[in-house]
């Protein structure tokens, strides 16, 4: 092996941000959506993204070089498979996100030092409370983040419904169930199951559509609140998909323990989260939950926990684990009421 193989990967690490600014270019002028049906000359991509022909050309280039894009009968562009996920219409998409990477998240880690060295949220070290109410300041970056998280959590359900039998209940509350993707999908795949998407006003009018187009209006219903305050008793099942990690241990017991208080006493409580490994290794799925780590310290001042962390918070507000079901790169955590006094 050469002795420079080291200082070569190390010096690909440092600068993959190139890599995200790549994507998130592509993926706003729209080029994987006009690729998306058949190859086109660099002429057109360049005339239909109002860009400059040289320009888009070496753009192309480096989408080439990192599987995004493919070059075909000279100077014709295609997608590859993994590329056509960039396109806003494939099945699953990721364009949202690599838009809101590319202008909300990369741009907040260039603040990462700070945070370390003040222990601070990017969002507290601008004086907001958390990054939430920072970014409700901007209804632009509020539609940025609503895309990106609908993207992840299609991304996500796939593997929380293949996991996961939910045909045992009758109700499914998603708590901070933003537009409704997570519970459209287990109402699609179960469908005696019908379920009520709980989250902020603001998200009802997607939340409704959406159940609406994939046609399970008639088993869904919305309601709007806050889950600090209370979380609405209408179900014999709760599930929160990536909302814990958002909050520290303080606020994430309060919303759970408005969970213990709206739950069945033989209700179950689903939490999908990533689980980070008590031994981090340079394996994918624990690069990516560490990094994930980092942007809830940065971001909304949270983190991704140990299944030991999970079982003990969810412990104090009241709950007890009684299985952990692997999906994907999330886990389904599975807690019961705790007895308390033999009741």
């Amino acid at each position: 092996m050469s002795s420079h193989a080291s200082p070569l990967q190390l010096l690909d690490l440092i600068q993959s941000h190139r890599i995200t600014a790549v994507i998130y270019v592509a993926a706003k002028l729209g080029i994987p959506d006009l690729l998306l049906d058949a190859p086109r000359m660099t002429e057109e991509i360049a005339r239909s993204t109002g860009s400059n022909q040289a320009a888009i050309t070496r753009l192309l280039y480096a989408l080439c070089t990192i599987g995004i894009c493919e070059r075909t009968n000279g100077a014709a562009y295609s997608l590859t498979a993994m590329g056509n996920s960039l396109a806003e219409s494939a099945q699953p998409s990721v364009k949202a996100w690599a838009i809101f990477e590319g202008e909300m998240l990369y741009k907040s880690w260039s603040g990462l030092l700070d945070t370390i060295k003040s222990g601070k949220t990017a969002a507290e070290l601008r004086g907001f409370v958390d990054s939430f109410e920072m970014m409700g300041r901007s209804p632009e970056n509020v539609h940025t983040f609503n895309a990106a998280m609908a993207d992840l959590t299609r991304l996500v359900t796939a593997d929380v419904v293949a996991a996961y039998d939910f045909s045992r209940f009758t109700h499914l509350l998603d708590v901070g169930g933003g537009s409704g993707e997570l519970l459209g999908a287990v109402l699609t795949r179960f469908p005696r199951l019908s379920g009520t998407v709980f989250d902020l006003d603001r998200c009802a009018d997607a939340a409704t559509n959406h159940l609406q187009h994939i046609g399970c209006e008639n088993r869904a219903t919305f309601i709007a609140g806050d889950f600090f305050e209370a979380v609405p008793a209408v179900a014999d099942a709760i599930i929160l998909k990536s909302v814990i990690h958002d909050w520290n241990s303080e606020r994430s017991q309060q919303i759970l323990e408005n969970c213990r208080r709206a739950i069945p006493v033989d209700g179950t409580l689903l939490l999908a989260e990533r689980l980070i490994s008590d031994v981090p290794a340079t394996a994918e799925d624990h690069r990516s939950h560490a990094l994930s780590d980092l942007n809830m310290m940065r971001g909304p001042g949270g983190l991704e926990r140990t299944s030991a962390q999970y079982e003990e918070l969810l412990k104090c507000a009241g709950f007890e684990v009684v299985g952990i079901v692997p999906a994907g790169r999330f886990s389904v955590i599975e807690a019961k009421p705790a007895l308390i006094n033999g009741t």
